[in-house]
């Protein structure tokens, strides 16, 4: 009886591992040709997605950490300008949306060392701010 309980934990530990692995497999085609009649080569990438956590971002950085699964260690991603960051609805918002704990897709390619997210996709609406003004008058009798 026990050696089947142990049988059963070991397997499930073994697809859990190979799905993880398989989860944070990254494949990056890249594709160089070179043009026969001008000599020009040209190199491209195709963009990668990740889903997964937010785990912290600073504005006044270059890039923010990101988890796939909570057991695995965060991963930096850097932004640039032409990052964009659009909510589940596909509209544009302000990088400042980002919040740690958020769930996110990113889609990024690896430029050098560098790992440079294209877009980021939230998983939850940014966080609505309402503003309220109140304005008081106070009259006094002589």
């Amino acid at each position: 009886m026990r050696e089947t309980r142990l049988m059963k934990m070991l397997v499930a530990v073994a697809v859990y591992v190979g799905a993880v692995g398989l989860a944070l497999a990254q494949t990056r085609t890249t594709t160089t040709t070179t043009d026969p009649v001008t000599g020009t080569t040209t190199t491209q990438q195709t963009t990668t997605s990740a889903a997964g956590t937010i785990v912290t971002y600073a504005p006044e950085s270059d890039y923010f950490t990101f988890r796939t699964a909570p057991d695995v260690a965060p991963v930096g991603y850097y932004y640039t300008k032409e990052t964009s960051v659009v909510d589940p609805e596909g509209r544009v918002v302000s990088l400042s949306a980002i919040r740690p704990d958020l769930p996110a897709t990113v889609y990024y390619t690896t430029v050098g060392d560098r790992v440079v997210v294209r877009r980021v996709v939230l998983s939850q609406p940014a966080a609505v701010i309402k503003r309220e003004e109140t304005t008081t008058t106070t009259t006094t009798r002589p």
